[in-house]
């Protein structure tokens, strides 16, 4: 007997939690200090829909593409596409649908304003390669995820026309490699434990060479970051010279989400951050410090 397509199920296709890495794009308004402005913030928050719309398309396609190892892993066998409650044409369908809605709202609000729409491309086919096979190639796989967070940045600032540090550029390329490297160290971690795999990349990664350099990255992310806050200019900029206190948390922060992903925790960020009341608790807390410090210099 067929199934009635259920809304819900389209929804939960559209991974709608994935959408907090989207909150990059707010980066660059937020050191320009143009977070509160209302006219900028309304252009960011259409680049924020554009690109929620589009990374929803990317997550449909992938799972379509991924239908049948989805089926044998423990997690993502519950994926709408692979438990059979969403057809694969109407995943088509789908993911038509939404990367129309987002080249719509970008080239009406935007255009190729400051090279948007190249960047909107530029993340689009780098995701489509790694769904079509590059995710299987050893190191350019984690290099294409590190991508997918850089461009995330550089499309927030492009929008607007904002000019970020360097220091929050480095510090965002070392943050995101410690991510992908973990990601790839949980998932490795949880084959073994189970003897399956389903992820042929892991074949070629060990313990030892992801722990070396996700720890290696941690330790630049951390140094990039505390450059940043120490900077003449940006101290200048800011009126304050009390951003060098928040390089704590900031380690504190890494180090339980580094004890997260060692243990059974699934590797995935955006999973590994939600079911943390803890790490959630630590990072809202750190954004709210870097905010305060960068907007109320007096404190």
């Amino acid at each position: 007997m067929k199934k009635n397509l259920r809304p819900l199920e389209l929804v939960k296709l559209m991974r709608p939690k994935h959408y907090i890495k989207n909150f990059l794009i707010f980066v660059s308004i937020t050191f320009n200090r143009d977070l509160f402005n209302p006219a900028v913030l309304g252009q960011v928050m259409l680049g924020f829909a554009a690109f929620c719309l589009l990374t929803s398309a990317v997550y449909v396609v992938n799972d379509i593409r991924d239908v049948e190892s989805d089926r044998q892993h423990e997690v993502k066998r519950s994926r709408p596409i692979a438990a059979g409650a969403v057809p694969i044409p109407a995943a088509w369908v789908l993911a038509g649908g939404l990367l129309a809605a987002a080249l719509t709202i970008q080239l009406a609000a935007f255009g190729n304003r400051g090279e948007s729409l190249l960047l909107m491309g530029a993340y689009f086919a780098v995701n489509m390669g790694y769904s079509l096979g590059l995710k299987h190639v050893p190191f350019l796989d984690i290099v294409l995820l590190v991508l997918g967070f850089v461009l995330r940045v550089l499309y927030g600032a492009a929008i607007v026309g904002s000019v970020t540090s360097a220091w929050v550029y480095l510090t965002v390329f070392a943050l995101s490699f410690y991510l992908g490297l973990g990601k790839r160290r949980n998932e490795l971690k949880k084959t073994r434990d189970s003897g399956g795999n389903t992820r042929r990349v892991l074949q070629y990664y060990s313990y030892e060479f992801l722990d070396k350099f996700m720890y290696l990255c941690l330790t630049l992310a951390v140094t990039f970051y505390a450059l940043w806050s120490a900077d003449g200019e940006i101290t200048a900029k800011y009126g304050t010279d009390k951003l060098i206190w928040t390089v704590p948390l900031v380690i504190i922060i890494l180090m339980k989400y580094s004890a997260d992903i060692e243990s059974d925790s699934f590797g995935d960020p955006v999973d590994v951050v939600m079911h943390d009341k803890v790490l959630l608790g630590l990072s809202a807390l750190l954004g709210l410090a870097v905010v305060a410090l960068i907007y109320l210099p007096g404190l």
